[in-house]
């Protein structure tokens, strides 16, 4: 089944969260890798890559918050008590946010760096809504790892719920997003 229904997350809603959910930590891990590893000559290439990936990201988030307010969104098992919903449903958001802003902010570094990063794999340029500005660029890449490192948290938390789901609590939430149930 593609769609969501009140009691499980359908097919495309599932590849959303599991494809992004990989991304986002290849993204994070990489980021990290070729600003404290990458030998330095070699940086321009990663972060080109990185942009990349960085705006197919920030595309499939929008599509997948467009497929999230024209699906029902299952609830969490009867009985979850009111701070669980509360928390998770803050995490969630969180979640989606400061995905998005650390993709703008990506985006808005790209732009203000020169050269920038809109070559998307050597296919076409992808606009820019900054303009070159050595200052704006600093300042937006600066940001742009903060909201990552904002980002990782919430990834940590998310990933320590659903254990917590599975193993001490030992519902279905986590199997709804595996197989659908």
């Amino acid at each position: 089944m593609l769609r969501n229904t009140m009691s499980s997350w359908g097919g495309l809603a599932r590849a959303f969260h599991w494809i992004l959910g990989v991304a986002i930590i290849f993204m994070l891990a990489y980021g990290w890798w070729f600003n404290h590893i990458a030998p330095r000559p070699v940086r321009f290439f990663h972060r080109s890559i990185h942009a990349d990936i960085g705006y197919m990201i920030l595309l499939l988030m929008a599509i997948r918050l467009i497929w999230r307010a024209i699906n029902p969104v299952p609830p969490l098992p009867a009985g979850s008590p009111l701070w669980e919903r509360a928390l998770a449903k803050a995490n969630h958001w969180a979640l989606y946010v400061i995905t998005m802003l650390v993709a703008v902010l990506g985006w808005a570094h790209s732009g203000a760096h020169k050269p920038d990063y809109a070559d998307f794999f050597g296919l076409f340029r992808v606009p820019q809504f900054t303009v070159t500005n050595k200052a704006n660029a600093d300042l937006y890449e600066d940001w742009h790892i903060y909201a990552a490192y904002l980002l990782i948290a919430l990834v940590v938390i998310h990933l320590l719920a659903a254990m917590y789901h599975r193993v001490v609590r030992k519902d279905a939430v986590v199997m709804r997003m595996l197989r659908g149930e």
